[in-house]
């Protein structure tokens, strides 16, 4: 990849396509990442590439795509933030390339992708993504769509990110080492710009929250897939200023506020 931190900040999501399929060069290149990535939750992701018109995709938000790309996940512990961070893992990789995508949940013709993708009554297919290339003006429907969520829009960093305790909002500058990883996991995707994600700095370890704002459904809680899009961002950002360490459940004695939900937390190496 690029310089991940330079991939995260020009990134936008995509509903208007030129109405084009991908090159055969592009197809293999997709093809070729979807097959390689790995999560570090454990939890296997089945990821497709399909041609909308052979499978009957559409989506009422999207304009001129040609192909899509959908990932499908057993339902077990883990599953939604695995594939949000796999989904998001190949999101960026596709950017990189100029190929653009959006994640969509609710506005899918979801019978025809579930059929497309084979989805057993044990697996859950939460998102698929349009895959193409961005169109030189986006559609009057996708500029009101980003106007109406403020797609650019994101929290402050104290307003997310805590010092110790939820009582004590960090700064930039307290972040330290962590300054990087956070910036680019605030600069995240989410369903309808929620930003579900706190985080609790204390010393060697950065514990992970979930502020709940949206019902789950037969699809999951998918505001864990948008925590685990979240969590890529912060991982491939450690990856790559060298930062090592690993994912791990701790044993917290943090407060956390009302439908505020403790996902994980990543532990630095000393």
């Amino acid at each position: 990849m690029g310089r991940i931190v330079d991939v995260i900040q020009s990134r936008r999501s995509v509903r208007t396509f030129e109405n084009r399929s991908l090159t055969s060069e592009d197809r293999a290149y997709v093809e070729q990442v979807i097959q390689s990535i790995e999560t570090p939750f454990g939890v296997p992701v089945g990821f497709r590439l399909l041609d909308a018109a052979e499978h009957g995709l559409k989506s009422p938000v999207i304009v001129g795509a040609c192909d899509y790309v959908a990932a499908k996940v057993e339902r077990v512990q883990g599953a939604e933030l695995s594939l949000g961070f796999a989904f998001e893992t190949f999101c960026l990789r596709a950017a990189e390339r100029g190929i653009g995508t959006v994640m969509l949940a609710a506005s899918l013709s979801r019978k025809s992708f579930e059929k497309a993708m084979e989805v057993n009554p044990d697996e859950v297919m939460p998102v698929a993504s349009p895959v193409g290339y961005p169109a030189t003006k986006m559609s009057l429907r996708e500029g009101m769509m980003r106007k109406a969520i403020k797609s650019d829009e994101r929290l402050p960093f104290s307003q997310v990110f805590f010092d110790d305790s939820f009582g004590s909002p960090l700064s930039l500058d307290q972040a330290g080492r962590f300054a990087e990883p956070l910036q680019m996991l605030r600069l995240a995707p989410s369903a309808t710009n929620k930003q579900p994600w706190r985080a609790v700095v204390d010393g060697d370890a950065v514990h992970f929250f979930e502020e709940h704002s949206l019902k789950e459904s037969a699809l999951g809680d998918i505001q864990k897939v948008d925590m685990g899009i979240a969590l890529s961002h912060f991982w491939l950002t450690t990856q790559e200023q060298g930062l090592e360490g690993r994912f791990a459940t701790c044993d917290l004695a943090i407060i956390a506020p009302e439908d505020v939900e403790y996902v994980t937390s990543f532990v630095a190496a000393r």
